[in-house]
């Protein structure tokens, strides 16, 4: 059977949901998910608003129930649902009742594993009392920190003998490994809704899942995958998505044009006292980016040839809370520079400081080995242990803007789109 590509519109507003939908279907999107935060923000008419639009299509509503079963299935399966989502965590009596409303209704059960502590033996439970399908999903939030569905999802497919989802976080690759190891169903929610070419995005999940063992797949190391997705996004993305923090005060590239992401090398040092900055490019490895405090913007203690230095180990760049020099010199060699300004005039050598320990740099604490990101627009710190989910976090917002941005071209404003007035705090 043809393996069955459910997009998830997880979005708040039904015209955008219904638009993107069309998009996905003509790339060859199955099934429509009307998503729990659209339901709600606009309630069971955004699934109304679903079935008239494309009355031919299974709707599922992600109403992740959780009480009142046979409630919440009945106004779902009036409002035009096909398919409604109940949480496999709820009461086994919640479970039962929305079984027996959807068979009242003429409606089906899908039970989402999100969250369950013991998913295996929980998924023989959800068939044993009557639900249609099992959704193995590692929601938005476990996604950021690591959690991966493709991990368990053979052993359930291996447990039940009813149709297995997969769901959580899924690109192209993804979706060939949820198939190969026996889903019926990928479900895909930001790699097809939040792209630019909504349509190019599902053609490409549709060929995956129709031809799954020609697709690469890879495990990278988990640093590669965070400088991957860190040179994909911007520093105003991971500003976003660090909740407005991080980002370095009163430092500038000094080369525009140039990004920079590597792990901190810390050095803390005095004005213009240029030993230890000099001698932390000794200790630096390729793709580390050192990060001085330096105390002046009037005395420099970084120029030409120490940025030279840096070329033939491989450092990715250099940070300044203080004055740079050799400006001329350092904008022919193109290594990503930031400093607070530059000067002629450098001091001594004297040795004072020290390297590898934690310090301030533009007003943000940067400890050895947090990854630093340095673009047009500044530099920010991620720390290390928040790495991984800030990457993918940051990756979710890029992705949002560059679908606002393909609505924009349609014409519209930035505030008609995301009805700013409509949520405004009242």
């Amino acid at each position: 059977m043809r393996t069955i590509v459910q997009v998830a519109l997880d979005l708040v507003e039904t015209d955008r949901a219904i638009q993107i939908a069309k998009e996905a279907i003509e790339g060859g999107a199955d099934w429509i998910e009307v998503g729990t935060p659209l339901i709600k923000s606009e309630g069971m008419e955004s699934v109304r608003s679903f079935k008239k639009a494309f009355p031919d299509k299974i709707i599922l509503a992600d109403m992740k129930v959780a009480d009142t079963g046979a409630i919440e299935v009945e106004i779902a399966s009036k409002a035009g649902a096909d398919v409604v989502m109940v949480l496999a965590g709820a009461d086994d009596s919640t479970i039962i009742e929305s079984v027996k409303a959807a068979k009242k209704y003429g409606v089906k059960i899908m039970a989402d594993l999100i969250s369950v502590a013991n998913p295996i033996s929980r998924a023989k439970e959800l068939e044993k009392m009557g639900v249609d399908y099992i959704n193995v999903h590692s929601g938005i939030d476990q996604q950021m920190v690591g959690k991966d569905p493709l991990d368990i999802i053979s052993k359930i497919v291996d447990t039940v003998s009813i149709p297995v989802a997969a769901a959580g976080g899924l690109d192209a690759a993804g979706c060939a490994r949820a198939v190969m190891a026996g889903a019926s169903i990928v479900i895909v929610g930001g790699n097809i809704i939040r792209s630019a070419d909504v349509c190019a995005a599902a053609r490409m999940i549709r060929e995956s899942v129709d031809s799954p063992s020609v697709v690469k797949v890879s495990k990278p190391s988990q640093d590669y995958e965070i400088r991957k997705l860190l040179l994909e996004v911007s520093t105003p993305n991971i500003s976003d998505a660090m909740h407005r923090k991080g980002a370095m005060k009163g430092i500038r590239p000094m080369l525009k044009g140039t990004k920079m992401v590597g792990t901190a090398v810390t050095v803390q040092t005095f004005a213009g006292d240029w030993a230890k900055p000099v001698e932390a490019i000794d200790v630096a490895k390729e793709g580390d980016v050192i990060v001085i405090y330096n105390g002046s913007r009037d005395v420099a203690p970084w120029g030409g040839l120490a940025t030279l230095s840096c070329l033939n180990k491989g450092i990715c760049g250099v940070v300044i809370d203080g004055a740079v020099r050799d400006i001329d010199d350092i904008s022919t060699m193109n290594l990503p520079v930031f400093a607070s300004s530059y000067v002629p005039n450098a001091g001594e050598p004297k040795g004072f400081g020290e390297i590898n320990a934690e310090i301030i740099c533009g007003s943000q604490t940067v400890r050895p080995g947090d990854y630093i990101v340095g673009d047009d627009n500044g530099v920010v710190v991620i720390p290390k242990e928040n790495a991984y989910e800030i990457a993918r976090r940051a990756k979710e917002v890029e992705k949002t803007e560059k679908r606002l941005f393909e609505e924009i071209k349609r014409g519209a404003t930035l505030s008609e789109i995301m009805k700013l007035k409509k949520w405004e705090k009242q």
